[in-house]
């Protein structure tokens, strides 16, 4: 598949450990097309930019109303710290983010490792 994740194409089993949340905030001025553009553009760094395994988004559907005003989330996955610090300092990603930024009211960016919680027996 052509749109198909480094993890998916590996049967999943790529590690993937940690996770690049990225929220945001378009200005009023950009265009639909502009964000469907930006989106595209995030999704192909996953094959401009070797750590990065995966990349998903989605809009916010709270009905709870905290959302602060962000209403894309974008989610990417690496296999540790020093691959998303890569990803970061990467020359696409720098030049992405250069078109990025601009159209963005308000962003937050989170890195974490997922914690597994089982239920309890």
């Amino acid at each position: 598949m052509e749109n198909e994740s480094k993890e998916e194409k590996k049967g999943g089993k790529c590690g993937g450990d940690y996770k690049h949340l990225f929220l945001a905030k378009f200005t009023q001025t950009t265009t639909q097309q502009e964000i469907d553009n930006l989106i595209q553009g995030y999704a192909n760094l996953v094959s401009l930019v070797p750590p990065m395994i995966s990349f998903r988004w989605g809009m916010d559907v709270s009905q709870e109303n905290l959302n602060q005003g962000y209403t894309h989330i974008f989610e990417s996955t690496f296999d540790s710290t020093q691959d998303i610090a890569e990803y970061v300092a990467h020359p696409a990603h720098v030049e992405y983010a250069n078109k990025l930024l601009p159209k963005l009211e308000k962003v937050i960016v989170v890195d974490y490792k997922p914690v597994p919680v089982h239920p309890l027996s």
